[in-house]
């Protein structure tokens, strides 16, 4: 079986989002969480603490071959069936402590958490860096003007901090939303009843309540009211949430594509962005691979969390996994190209003000409608001059940036209060 290492993506190819979310970083997390498990059964002394720690020195030495455990899966509908087994043969004196209690999803969906975790942690860090160079790139330009476009034409003048200061605006929201999701341990047993584990030694229901509590301290996961197997909100707002990250990282590099067009020239990435055969081009590669993350993460969610049957999903919980996946690492692969463009991004002030009087003093006709009449304004917008008979202190587009300044500085407010 070949390994998918992102010839069809290579917005996360290389990147620390494609470590995370590996195979092998799946398969990794589930053997944690199989020794969590068994680390926390041992603390509330349902197993002995010598098998807890067999299983736990166990799991962390054990290579197995994602790819075979994958085909082996074909006969259980999920990885952990045979993972569990490869477990157990592996820890002889302890095989009967392992993975007691818990069921294939309590694993699988625990080492999802897991996975997530550590990528939404990295995406947090890269929003983090992208936000610091946007606060610089709009204090920078607080002031350059530049044409405001609506529809595609031009309309009224703004400034490039605003834009700047539009995108960490969205990077804000992004971020605070990330950093509100509190990942859950799932552990329920065969149906979500904690029956195995209140049966063990006749531990009792209270005892099978803090397992779950003790789990989640011991796999780094906050802690569930109630097994979540068949109540998918975590999963839907997580998946929410990369969206909107997606969507928030898509914004600067479909703006970025449109301003570094030979026409416009108003920026220019730090990428070559070769191509293979016009080699005089330079093209927004960076932009490019950014945007295309954004256009399909939101797709990859929609998946995510759909209504499964009774207490075990015949096929939405195992539909999840690919697509969570893929909406993880594209929204990390993105995440750490675009702090590689906005670092690396070149900014033309000259260029945005002589587009911005390309039309010859029309960019401010929102404005002349304040000083002239309806009959006068026009007249003198049909004329067929290359600019406008009007003298320069009414055609000048920075007298006409309404609170641009201002909203740029509410942001950065806004931002600088943010840890």
């Amino acid at each position: 079986m070949s390994s998918d290492g992102g010839l069809l993506a290579p917005v996360w190819a290389g990147t620390r989002a494609e470590e995370i979310t590996s195979d092998a970083a799946w398969l990794r997390a589930m053997l944690e969480a199989e020794a969590a498990l068994a680390r926390a059964q041992a603390r509330l002394e349902l197993i002995p603490a010598e098998a807890a720690a067999a299983i736990d020195r166990t799991a962390a030495a054990l290579v197995l071959d994602p790819a075979d455990l994958a085909r082996r899966a074909r006969q259980s509908a999920n990885p952990v069936v045979p993972l569990v087994s490869d477990l157990r043969r592996a820890v002889p004196g302890a095989a009967s402590y392992a993975h007691l209690g818990a069921t294939s999803q309590d694993i699988l969906d625990s080492a999802a958490m897991l996975v997530a975790t550590r990528a939404v942690r990295a995406i947090v860090g890269d929003l983090s860096a992208i936000m610091r160079e946007l606060c610089e790139l709009a204090e920078r330009h607080r002031g350059t003007v530049m044409a405001a476009r609506t529809l595609g034409q031009q309309a009224v003048p703004t400034t490039f901090g605003l834009k700047a200061a539009g995108w960490l605006a969205g990077l804000l929201r992004a971020r605070a939303r990330l950093r509100e999701l509190r990942l859950p341990a799932q552990l329920g047993g065969a149906a979500g009843t904690l029956a195995a584990v209140a049966e063990r030694a006749q531990a009792g229901p209270v005892t099978a309540l803090m397992l779950v509590e003790v789990f989640a301290e011991e796999i780094g996961l906050a802690a569930p009211a109630i097994p979540w197997h068949a109540e998918r909100s975590a999963v839907t707002e997580l998946g929410a949430a990369l969206a909107g990250t997606a969507r928030a990282l898509g914004k600067p590099a479909t703006d970025i594509v449109l301003m570094a067009q030979t026409e416009v020239g108003e920026v220019a990435e730090s990428s070559t962005g070769g191509s293979s055969a016009m080699p005089q081009k330079r093209n927004p590669a960076l932009s490019v691979l950014v945007r295309s993350a954004a256009l399909q993460v939101p797709a990859y969610a929609q998946v995510l969390g759909q209504v499964g049957e009774h207490e075990r999903a015949a096929g939405a919980w195992q539909a999840e996994w690919l697509p969570l996946r893929e909406a993880l690492r594209l929204t990390g692969g993105a995440a750490e190209t675009a702090a590689e463009l906005v670092a690396g991004l070149r900014v033309f002030p000259d260029r945005m003000r002589a587009n911005a009087e390309l039309t010859g003093g029309r960019l401010v006709a929102e404005r002349l409608s304040a000083h002239l009449d309806p009959r006068t304004l026009k007249q003198v917008l049909a004329t067929e001059d290359s600019r406008l008979p009007l003298p320069d202190e009414l055609l000048d587009p920075e007298a006409y940036l309404g609170a641009a300044a201002e909203l740029v500085d509410r942001i950065l407010a806004t931002y600088r209060e943010q840890p």
